[in-house]
């Protein structure tokens, strides 16, 4: 059997991100081989970008990881009631890459927010970007991190038993799905 890599996907570029956290935290608790965490600092889509110079490396670079991983994590943030311009940036650019490398692949999405409801109206919206991509997104359980500047120790490990547990199901239905091929 082969190398087990996760790939993360936080839909914040701040290196300090609570949904980067919040990805690496569901990588400790998969136990992957080994992990990589996307860049997805891309520049803004632009059909003139893709006929000219073409797809940026960048882009390219995360479409080898999706293809190369067993399965993905993605974190978004809410960003007035939806997920960040980054993130849905970031899935336009690699929708733009064919073969599509997402169909197929097992994928766990979550979300960390500021706000009581801890970004699960982004979230849903992020559920609904995948679909065309006809990646296996796993139904749950749903891991909402509300107020989520606060649910952080020093070491970046999640403080509330009860979203370690959330956390820790998620990825085990992750983990089944990759099973399960």
């Amino acid at each position: 059997m082969g190398e087990r890599m996760l790939l993360g996907i936080s839909g914040s570029l701040r290196a300090a991100s609570v949904n980067r956290r919040l990805v690496r935290e569901a990588a400790r608790l998969y136990a992957p081989d080994r992990f990589i965490e996307a860049d997805i600092d891309f520049p803004l889509y632009n059909g003139d970008v893709e006929d000219g110079p073409g797809v940026p490396d960048a882009v390219l670079t995360l479409v080898d990881q999706i293809e190369a991983a067993e399965a993905v994590v993605i974190s978004t943030p809410e960003y007035n009631k939806g997920p960040s311009g980054v993130l849905k940036n970031a899935l336009d650019w690699v929708s733009r890459v064919r073969p599509v490398r997402w169909t197929g692949k097992p994928v766990a999405v979550m979300s960390a927010a500021a706000g009581r409801a801890g970004g699960e109206r982004a979230q849903m919206i992020l559920r609904s970007f995948m679909v065309p991509f006809q990646a296996r997104v796993i139904a749950g359980p749903e891991l909402h991190l509300a107020d989520a500047g606060n649910q952080y120790d020093a070491d970046g490990r999640l403080l509330s038993d009860r979203y370690v547990d959330t956390l820790q199901k998620l990825m085990d239905n992750l983990q089944a799905e990759v099973t399960r091929g």
